[in-house]
């Protein structure tokens, strides 16, 4: 929970647009209010009425951002763009190797001795070892897809903590963010950070809006050099490439002054012949600024060359919250190696890329020395006299020779050394020390060594041999939980109607339907009474804002984990742990151990204890009121049956009078017994005679007749 004050005692207002009807998870009713021509975020509560893409909203009599900030932003976007040439020209180089195009990389970078005409052309293996490790690393990491759990921080938020950890898998979901997230699983593993963009999209959901989770390229977004947290830069810049016919279609207001690039985005190599020429760059710039009462704001400019297209700080609406309520750039950094002095890091091409290179080096030797020695060649003098076109031509029986001389001396086979064998070994090694920096070792692939065949053995050595993973997965995670709060945030800001979601899996074999709105995520006020607030003479009311924290667990989908699960659960079976009889010691070995879905193993045996109880208690009370029916027979019928109340072994014939009986005190049997016989009729009377055992039977049969 966060206590602030405010200068006034009304409501915060909260941005978003105005719409009709209820949203579920595929369908929403159409809404009168056009989608924001930008494509970006709009958060003005103002109807667009004009579908071409003009924007009604309450612009200022004098726009605080005009002509001279769009120029002071491009030169800042430039600066930061020198700044970023580095790393610009690394992400190209490393995607050439990422598709075993190296070979092209090192021939540029090296020198050419001779005219390419002449130059002999050598084998040029490229072998995948370090695109196999990158791809096994992203298996590990689709095998652990995140999925969001809110926890409240107060008790009163528990229900929204609950309803929040329903919706927002599904929110994530519609946004298709599984290919989003592998899409930046292989950026991070290539290039060494993935960037991901969490928007609010008004053109979702029929124009009621939603969140909009995109991944962007690191080659179109730009921040200060010298930072390491995105979130300290002082702009932030997002370029992209439109038609610029598109363009104008969607601002007919700016026809014919669009058009050309500010600056030049770097553009990987392509296998396409790829044409910009009718292309413009739009771009968007956030930037934070300090309002009077001391909070940050965020603000947000959209301008192709010098036509300003949008600009927060021209509307009145957003004086007060900024372009997005909560403040932050909405840009997450999901960075792998961190680097010092930027907020961005190094993949595994840096790490792989020289032990690479040096693999296929010796493999073009090798390969080079094999087709120089399977290649017959011969050593012929001048005055030899061998018709050439006849020796070269396998198909002929006969080579005319001239002269009458032909030894050795004048014709003589080019004899080729072969390799050693050490260089070989020498090329096993780098491939070894590949797999070892890289942590891809066989057994992470699949393989054991010999003498390793049972399944539990192979799924432990695997989880030990991914000890890497896990750590990248976790600080993957991280960045999942900021992505998963600016999700909440945009939720509180933007979700004033109310929305019907479909949850699945907590009905067995169903769904239910949720529905929410951030009515209970809004500011609240405190009463006047909190701390005090009432004798203060500038009485200013508190708000109370509901915070949650966030858990990420992992969707289990990898099938050696759930068969060390499997094996774990077998083993706690065999040594009784999920014996009520035994549930103490359970829990007591529970809580010294750890693996996922304990919390639940808990439940269950502490569930089976309760159950025990219970029957226990209830087979107790059955025996008794057994023993009372048994005594009160035995009086009736005047023999004594089954066991007696006293806890006397049964005897045949009339019973002895016990001391109570001497004494003239009635048991508990016998007090029962009369009370039960004053009350009961005569046809209970003869139920009960004939219940009580026929002490002449002598055989299991009944007798005939009976």
């Amino acid at each position: 929970m966060e206590i602030f004050k405010k200068k006034t005692g009304a409501e915060p207002s909260k941005n978003g647009l105005v719409g009709t009807g209820t949203v579920s998870q595929a369908f929403m009713r159409p809404s009168s209010y056009a989608a924001d021509p930008m494509g970006e975020p709009v958060t003005a509560k103002v109807p667009r009425e004009d579908m071409s893409g003009a924007a009604l909203a309450m612009p200022r009599e004098q726009p605080r951002v005009g002509e001279k900030q769009i120029s002071e932003a491009i030169s800042t976007l430039s600066k930061y763009k020198d700044g970023k040439s580095n790393l610009e020209n690394r992400i190209v180089e490393d995607e050439e190797w990422y598709k075993l195009r190296h070979w092209e990389v090192i021939r540029n970078k090296k020198k050419p001795t001779a005219p390419a005409e002449v130059r002999e052309v050598r084998p040029e293996p490229a072998s995948a070892w370090l695109f196999n490790a990158i791809m096994n690393k992203h298996a590990d990491a689709c095998d652990n897809y995140p999925e969001p759990n809110v926890l409240p921080r107060e008790r009163d938020d528990e229900m929204d903590a609950k309803t929040l950890s329903d919706i927002l898998p599904v929110i994530i979901e519609r946004n298709g963010f599984e290919q989003t997230y592998s899409d930046n699983w292989w950026e991070k593993l290539k290039h060494g950070t993935a960037a991901y963009g969490v928007f609010w999209n008004s053109e979702f959901e029929n124009g009621l809006g939603d969140i909009d989770i995109r991944s962007i390229d690191l080659l179109n977004i730009f921040w200060e050099p010298g930072i390491v947290d995105i979130q300290k830069s002082r702009f932030l810049f997002i370029v992209d490439l439109w038609d610029t016919d598109l363009l104008e279609q969607t601002y007919p207001q700016f026809k014919g002054k669009l058009g050309g690039n500010v600056i030049d985005v770097k553009q990987y190599i392509y296998d396409d012949n790829v044409d910009i020429s009718d292309k413009s760059l739009v771009v968007d710039c956030y930037y934070k600024v300090r309002a009077p009462s001391g909070r940050t704001l965020l603000h947000m400019m959209k301008f192709c060359g010098d036509a300003l297209l949008f600009a927060s700080e021209n509307e009145e609406q957003y004086d007060e919250t900024g372009f997005y309520d909560h403040g932050q750039y909405p840009v997450v950094f999901d960075t792998l190696f961190p680097e010092k002095g930027t907020p961005v890091g190094f993949g595994y091409v840096s790490v792989c890329k020289d032990p690479q290179m040096y693999i296929d080096k010796l493999g073009q030797n090798i390969l080079e020395n094999s087709m120089m020695a399977t290649k017959v060649r011969y050593f012929a003098a001048n005055s030899t006299g061998v018709n050439t076109d006849e020796f070269l031509d396998w198909s002929t029986p006969i080579v005319h020779v001239e002269g009458s001389s032909l030894d050795d001396t004048k014709l003589r086979q080019i004899v080729v050394s072969p390799m050693d064998a050490i260089y070989v070994n020498v090329l096993q090694m780098k491939v070894d020390e590949l797999k070892e920096t890289a942590a891809n070792r066989d057994v992470n692939s699949g393989g054991v060594g010999s003498g390793v065949t049972a399944a539990a053995a192979i799924a432990a050595l695997q989880e030990a041999g991914n000890k890497n993973s896990r750590d990248m997965i976790s600080a993957a995670y991280r960045s999942y939980t900021e992505m998963t709060y600016l999700c909440i945030e945009l939720i509180r800001q933007f979700y004033d109607e109310m929305r019907t979601f479909r949850i699945t899996g907590q009905v067995p074999g169903g769904y239910q339907f949720v529905d929410y709105s951030n009515e209970s995520l809004k500011d609240q006020p405190l009463p006047p009474s909190y701390s005090g607030q009432e004798t203060e003479p500038d009485y200013a009311p508190s708000f109370r804002r509901p915070v949650f924290d966030i858990k990420i667990r992992a969707e289990k989908r990898n099938p050696f984990s759930q068969m060390s699960m499997n094996e774990t659960a077998k083993e706690l079976y065999k040594v009784g742990a999920f014996n009520p009889g035994r549930a103490t010691e359970a829990l007591v070995m529970l809580d010294m151990m750890e693996f996922e879905g304990i919390d639940g193993v808990k439940e269950k045996v502490q569930q089976g204890q309760t159950l025990l109880s219970v029957c226990q208690q209830m087979s107790q009370q059955m025996s008794q009121m057994a023993a009372i029916i048994q005594a009160l027979s035995g009086k009736d019928m005047g023999v004594g049956s089954g066991t007696d109340p006293t806890g006397a072994a049964p005897t045949f014939g009339a019973p002895a009078p016990s001391s109570q009986q001497k004494s003239g005190k009635k048991t508990l049997a016998s007090a029962a017994g009369d009370s039960q016989k004053q009350v009961m009729t005569s046809y209970g009377d003869r139920l009960s005679k004939r219940a009580g055992p026929n002490m002449n039977i002598v055989s299991n049969k009944a007798t005939p007749g009976r």
